[in-house]
């Protein structure tokens, strides 16, 4: 493991050291939680997201949506202590998946009630049925869901790829700060760009 001391004032690029491309015969792309509940903060990304989507699906990269809730509070757990009990009931307008960014019909829809992905939603099994080794992240929130769910993939042995113009959070420094952890230690980064150049084999 590296044990340099970087420049912690710098941008992320300083820590993208590993670039690689993601393998669409063996990739599955994440939305995270792109739900009118996160609207304020996700309306910023809806082109880059549809953007994302339809270059994966033009590639043949499956499509899974997570979209976060909860059944009542009594099963809120430590998000609620955290977030004063704001977070969001299943049922709900904020529930739902943005009008913009809705699923498919042969798109999976994962359902949590925590940052991770993966903890008791059955999302790491499904993965390994669809013969998926590498996943794509983005929606929202970068420093949470985002973040979580992709250090979770990559201790499950998944190769993460973690966009950075598809992913958005509340400031623009808590957005970098998790690009700096994911380039440091758990991800690639992509965006539009490189992902359409990668699909086209133009890389």
């Amino acid at each position: 493991m590296a044990t340099r001391r970087p420049n912690l004032s710098s941008s992320y690029e300083e820590f993208e050291i590993r670039k690689r491309n993601p393998d669409p015969k063996i990739s599955a792309l994440l939305i995270i939680d792109m739900q009118n509940y996160f609207s304020s903060i996700a309306k910023p990304i809806i082109p880059s997201i549809q953007t994302t989507i339809n270059l994966c699906r033009r590639a043949g990269i499956p499509v899974i949506y997570t979209r976060h809730s909860h059944k009542s509070p009594a099963d809120y757990g430590m998000l609620g202590e955290w977030w004063n009990d704001d977070l969001v009931l299943d049922g709900t307008f904020e529930a739902e998946l943005m009008a913009e960014v809705n699923p498919g019909d042969d798109d999976l829809v994962v359902e949590k009630s925590t940052y991770s992905a993966f903890r008791n939603t059955g999302l790491e099994e499904r993965l390994l049925e669809m013969g998926v080794k590498e996943v794509i992240v983005t929606g929202v929130m970068t420093n949470l869901c985002c973040e979580t769910s992709a250090r979770e993939a990559f201790v499950r042995g998944f190769r993460v790829f973690f966009s950075t113009d598809a992913t958005a959070t509340s400031s623009l420094e808590l957005h970098e700060a998790t690009l700096k952890n994911m380039a440091y230690g758990f991800a690639y980064l992509v965006d539009c760009h490189r992902l359409q150049e990668a699909f086209s084999g133009k890389t």
